[in-house]
């Protein structure tokens, strides 16, 4: 059963740059220390998509463009209205079993897989009757590569159980900037930790710290003159942790480039 899910494209062109960089934390606050949700395991279900273009492994509702790139490959995952968060969640990370179905399940498999689509919900079907990204459910749409890793094909539309999980990754966070002029928009991706951010500033050479706004998924924007300037970033994930990368793009940096600084402990 293979389910058509609606991708946004969004392509980056980019070199990437390491620099130096520093870095600070804060404790999260005591709702956030212990969030249940990395703990327990919840019910939920799953769809696969069958990749029949290249282009498959390019764009989603987050922004990271070609997902190759951007090192997700094809362990990514859409997520219905209930999970997205409005994309607030992108760049989060869980870990998927199956459950409650001998016939397709893989037993003792899970996979781990990084949001970085929606899918979005489809009104012409009833929740129980096509509608799977419909709310109130919790649904995930997985490459069918992933899909396969823990059940088989046939199993369609497959219960589930999902957890968050803090993430992996290797190297630093990375800032793709883009834009013209007076518009500088930066894509946040590779977070580790809790992988999710909530707030982004941005600091030239010129300027005091300057937060930016979140134009969609983990794309930042703001309007700002900043050009011949080195620029330093200050980012905080979801569970209140912050990582300043200070000069992380020198100061004859252009639009298209990609930056490495800090990385978040996990």
């Amino acid at each position: 059963m293979l389910l058509t899910t609606f991708f946004f494209l969004f392509t980056l062109s980019s070199t990437t740059v390491t620099a130096h960089y520093s870095s600070s934390s804060s404790e999260p606050p005591p709702s956030q220390q212990s969030s249940p949700s990395f703990t327990e395991w919840r019910s939920a279900r799953a769809t696969f998509y069958a990749q029949v273009d290249p282009r498959d492994t390019v764009g989603g509702a987050c922004g990271y463009g070609d997902l190759t790139k951007a090192g997700y490959g094809m362990s990514t995952v859409g997520l219905s209205e209930a999970l997205f968060e409005r994309g607030q969640i992108c760049g989060a990370c869980f870990e998927l079993r199956c459950v409650d179905d001998l016939r397709w399940c893989i037993p003792g498999t899970s996979i781990i897989v990084t949001a970085t689509n929606f899918c979005a919900p489809n009104y012409g079907f009833t929740v129980e009757g096509g509608g799977h990204c419909n709310p109130p459910n919790k649904h995930f749409v997985l490459p069918i590569d992933a899909f396969e890793k823990i059940a088989i094909w046939k199993a369609g539309n497959m219960p589930l159980q999902y957890r968050r999980i803090k993430c992996r990754r290797e190297g630093g966070v990375r800032f793709t900037v883009t834009g013209s002029g007076i518009f500088i928009s930066v894509l946040i991706s590779n977070v580790a930790g809790h992988g999710d951010i909530v707030a982004v500033k941005v600091k030239g050479s010129r300027t005091g710290w300057l937060s930016m706004g979140r134009n969609w998924g983990q794309n930042w924007h703001i309007n700002a003159l900043l050009q011949n300037q080195p620029l330093s970033f200050e980012v905080t994930s979801s569970d209140g942790k912050t990582v300043t990368a200070y000069n992380v793009a020198p100061k004859d940096w252009s639009f298209g480039q990609t930056f490495e600084g800090k990385q978040f402990d996990y």
